[in-house]
């Protein structure tokens, strides 16, 4: 499976780094007809997916950015995943998997549901120099295997943070990180099976983050002009005809009981099998919202 496109290869040949790796997220090496979901999709989802979820319409994990539904969205958790097995020709997993307190149950999920995908994450070394409060994870590749290790609390090694603060940590995220991106980050792309490996897979990342007060969402007029010329690219590369008439409900399952026997009616889908029900509102599909009658 090709991990960069020709034009990312240009770049790289060029020494433009900066633009391959902005280029990366254009580069899903799928057939036309390939069906693609993406978990944890976000505000900004990837232009080939077909296919969204993500775990909440508002969250402060995604810097309260509101939820982009430009196409079939779902809501749920990638730990369950709502979609029948091998619904999907490939997943797209970028920048999720570090939040996940279940990488076991989660990378499972991803390869029931898909044929083959592709996972990003930050590196271990720079989660573990700059760690997110939200970040659960740290993750790193050996030999095409996924070296997982779980965070017991958001800040590994205080120690190492407070030197990395006091001196570099300026110089690291203004010149060296943007210049060198793909040193800073996993690029994982799985056919079949993902090979991984959790070093410490008792400890327990399921901890409370420390609260974080929600930014001014002003927008300058610069970031706003980035804004609309990612959005114009993401309109002109993605399948926006074929993703109008994805009928995204024979796709579902019941993330409680795993039938797949489910009954669409108006405001809501209902499980023959459990009766549980979701609700269905402004074009979102909420299975992560289990209703009983």
């Amino acid at each position: 499976m090709h991990q960069y496109s020709r034009a990312m290869k240009l770049m790289l040949a060029l020494r433009l780094q900066p633009m391959a790796w902005a280029l990366r997220r254009f580069h899903t090496p799928v057939h036309p007809d390939a069906l693609v979901l993406e978990v944890g999709s976000g505000g900004n989802p990837y232009p080939r997916a077909n296919v969204l979820l993500d775990a909440y319409e508002n969250t402060r994990e995604r810097h309260w950015v509101p939820l982009t539904s430009d196409r079939p969205t779902v809501l749920g958790f990638v730990e369950n995943l709502p979609f029948k097995d091998k619904a999907f020709d490939f997943v797209i997993a970028s920048h999720v998997l570090e939040h996940s307190t279940d990488p076991e149950r989660f990378l499972t999920e991803l390869q029931r549901v898909a044929k083959a995908g592709y996972i990003e994450v930050p590196d271990a070394l720079f989660e573990r120099l700059n760690p997110y409060r939200d970040h659960r994870l740290e993750i790193t590749v050996r030999d095409n295997t996924l070296i997982i290790t779980k965070k017991t609390a958001w800040i590994n090694d205080p120690g190492l943070v407070e030197l990395y603060e006091h001196r570099v940590k300026r110089y690291m995220t203004t010149l060296l990180m943007p210049k060198r991106p793909f040193e800073f980050h996993v690029r994982y792309y799985w056919q079949d099976s993902i090979a991984y490996r959790v070093t410490n897979p008792d400890a327990d990342a399921n901890w409370t983050p420390p609260k974080q007060i929600r930014p001014d969402t002003f927008l300058s007029l610069k970031s706003r002009f980035r804004e609309w010329i990612r959005l114009g690219i993401r309109n002109l590369l993605s399948q926006r005809k074929r993703n109008q008439i994805i009928d995204v409900f024979p796709l579902l399952l019941c993330p409680a009981c795993r039938c797949d026997q489910l009954e669409h009616q108006v405001q809501h889908l209902e499980c023959k099998n459990c009766q549980t029900r979701y609700p269905v509102r402004n074009g979102l599909v909420a299975m992560n919202e289990p209703q009983t009658k």
